[in-house]
């Protein structure tokens, strides 16, 4: 699809001399009707006494009213405005009498005139226009809806439709003011296949499509606000353009948006149930989730976890991703995920962990602390020990301090999740949570960290406790001792 920019550009021919001659002669009849520089409407304008009363004002705007029935050009609207200011002045200075604050029901002569002076500059505003800028506002209005707007397929081709009619319209609307050249419909093709290139149009993308739209869009625009339109002389066209400008608007609200659609029929054009050769499972959405995480579809997962906001379809996604672990590991999904983690969401969280996102580890780093969230410290420690994160040796080690704020029931997933880790920077801290702590679990855990970081210094830490009174320790003690063993026949 290939949208030509539009040519626009503004007619500068030489004003016809009998124009001219005419101009004079109007000047002429003019000065000798109201004296040089004073039309006849000037000359008839209404008079304000210099002491003004109520009924003075009143006869006054009655006047401004009748000539805002009759105005035809700006400069008769001008002329009202400034009659206005004249009513708006003399109204300052009068004596006028003040409304009884007691009675609700009293005349209040000055609040009375402000609001007829209020509705007759109301009524200058509505009398005045159309202008140019009205219809460049339009058509930017316009372009910066097709921008922003998502459209379907379909709505797509209905929006190129409109800005097709409305560059029509336009070239027949400006006539002599604009030159149109060879604008209209045919140069904003909406047909690929009719823009020249087969091949090159199908490597254009949708975005591209819109761009030359509101390229066309912007032609249009430039070319009214040179062509310096007249709100007097030019109302015509003016009013055509902003004709123009309301089909325009009117197509653009018929073209079908993605918001339009109802859920299924987003997935249905997205292509989400392609994958389904018939329905195994209830709902349809569950049985073509799962078939997508079997192909490794992740933006298709994506998609279904965005789009389906029922719980039941949520859960199934997370845990979609969650089996997945590295093989649904996207920029996007990551993304996603770490959106959700900065929500503290724990399965998100879990999630991270299994594709081992390093990306997540800043994030992850700060909620190792938080004490009074016991269950999110345990999903964070487990996360960051499958992410291998070094960054978070530090932090974990900390949580093992047993006069800290660290739960007892916490401190065993913090152990594990350095030696899940094995940075040899957290032996010193394993070794003394073995020796010191009160709880066998935790013990145990810094026991089955060491053998994880698997230095001999760390073995021998742990192997020292072969005689140890806790079954689980001594259990984790065996193991080290045999595991040096091991190394030594091996040396």
């Amino acid at each position: 699809m290939d949208y030509a920019r539009s040519s626009w550009c503004m007619s500068n021919g030489d004003d016809d001399p009998a124009d001219a001659s005419e101009g004079a002669d109007a000047a002429d009849d003019a000065e000798e009707a109201g004296g040089a520089g004073e039309s006849t409407d000037a000359a008839a304008a209404p008079t304000l006494p210099d002491e003004a009363t109520e009924e003075s004002l009143n006869e006054y705007l009655d006047e401004i009213a009748e000539r805002l029935d009759g105005a035809e050009t700006e400069a008769d609207l001008d002329d009202i405005e400034a009659l206005l200011d004249d009513a708006e002045a003399g109204l300052d200075e009068a004596d006028l009498p003040e409304p009884d604050e007691d009675d609700e029901d009293a005349d209040d002569p000055r609040g009375d005139l402000e609001g007829r002076i209020s509705e007759l500059r109301d009524g200058v505003e509505e009398a005045r226009g159309p202008y140019a800028d009205d219809v460049v506002d339009a058509i930017e209005a316009a372009a910066s809806t097709l921008e922003d707007t998502e459209w379907t397929a379909a709505g797509r081709d209905d929006a190129a439709d409109a800005v097709v009619a409305f560059v029509d319209a336009a070239a027949d609307a400006v006539d002599d003011e604009v030159d149109a050249g060879d604008i209209g419909p045919d140069t904003v093709e909406t047909d690929p296949a009719s823009a020249g290139d087969e091949a090159a149009d199908e490597d254009r993308g949708d975005g591209d499509r819109i761009d030359d739209l509101v390229e066309a869009l912007d032609a249009v625009a430039e070319a009214v606000a040179d062509a310096d339109l007249d709100p007097d002389d030019d109302a015509e066209t003016i009013a055509a353009l902003l004709d123009a400008t309301d089909d325009l608007e009117a197509g653009l609200d018929e073209a079908e948006e993605w918001d339009d659609l109802e859920t299924h029929e987003q997935l249905r054009a997205q292509g989400y149930y392609d994958v389904l050769g018939h329905y195994k499972d209830f709902p349809v959405e569950w049985a073509a989730l799962k078939e997508h995480e079997a192909r490794g579809n992740v933006d298709m997962i994506l998609l279904a976890l965005d789009s389906l906001q029922s719980d039941f379809m949520e859960r199934h996604c997370l845990e979609a991703f969650e089996r997945m672990g590295k093989r649904g590991k996207t920029e996007a999904s990551v993304e996603k995920m770490l959106g959700r983690a900065e929500k503290r969401d724990q399965p998100a969280i879990r999630i991270l962990g299994k594709m081992a996102a390093d990306e997540a580890t800043e994030t992850l780093v700060e909620y190792v602390p938080e004490g009074s969230n016991p269950q999110l410290q345990k999903t964070v420690f487990k996360a960051l020990g499958e992410i291998g994160a070094a960054e978070a040796v530090q932090p974990l080690a900390n949580q093992l301090d047993p006069e800290g704020d660290t739960e007892e029931l916490v401190r065993p997933h913090a152990a594990r999740a350095l030696g899940l880790i094995g940075d040899t920077r957290a032996v010193d801290p394993l070794a003394d949570a073995l020796a010191e702590d009160d709880s066998d679990d935790v013990r145990a855990a810094a026991g089955w960290a060491l053998r994880q970081i698997g230095t001999r210094e760390a073995l021998e830490a742990v192997a020292e406790y072969g005689d140890e009174h806790s079954f689980i320790v001594s259990t984790e003690a065996e193991k080290a001792e045999r595991a040096l063993d091991e190394a030594s026949a091996t040396a």
